[in-house]
Parts: C-alpha cells; structure tokens; sequence
C-alpha cells in the first residue's frame, strides 16, 4: 500500500520543484504533476518525489493529525507495526 504525505511548501525554485516540510521533516519535491499552480503555504499531497495533487489546509491537517495519532500509539505500545495489514503480513513472500 501506498500512502500520500499532506506537506506543506516552503519554497518554489524557477524549475517547478518545491522544498516542501512534512512533519517537521524537509524534502524537495518535483511540482510537474500538477496542473494547476502551486503558491508557497499551499498543502500538496506527495508520493516518492512527486507533488501530486493540492489539498487545503484543513484537510491536510486532519489528515496529519491521524499520522500522528497513529506514530504515537505505535510508539507507547497501543497498536504494533502489523497491526490493520489486512493480513498481509501472514502471506508468503
């Protein structure tokens, strides 16, 4: 499975890439996926390098809330890391 990260961008350089921060974590990231144009401030949602979509700022929020809610109960021990695999974890590889 896949997950896109909400992130926030901090800069545009002239090549359409981004340096965008992701839980307090900087990347840059290529913005030519995306069809529409991309402002400082903004939330896109990014997969391996690539600013796939916009997204507000209110879901993109709440959407990191969740990653957090979710690293913080696997770090105190609620959940485990296999937890919610759909019982992929169980199949040979």
């Amino acid at each position: 499975m896949c997950l896109s990260i909400p992130s926030r961008v901090v800069e545009i350089d002239e090549n359409n890439n981004a340096a965008v921060e992701t839980l307090g974590v900087l990347r840059k990231v290529s913005l030519d996926l995306i069809d529409e144009k991309v402002h400082m401030g903004e939330y896109v949602l990014i997969h391996v390098g690539f600013a796939m979509s916009k997204i507000s700022e209110a879901e993109a929020k709440e959407s990191l809330a969740l990653y957090e809610e979710i690293a913080q109960k696997m770090r105190d021990g609620t959940i485990d890391e296999l937890e919610g695999d759909m019982g992929f974890a169980d199949r040979p590889h």
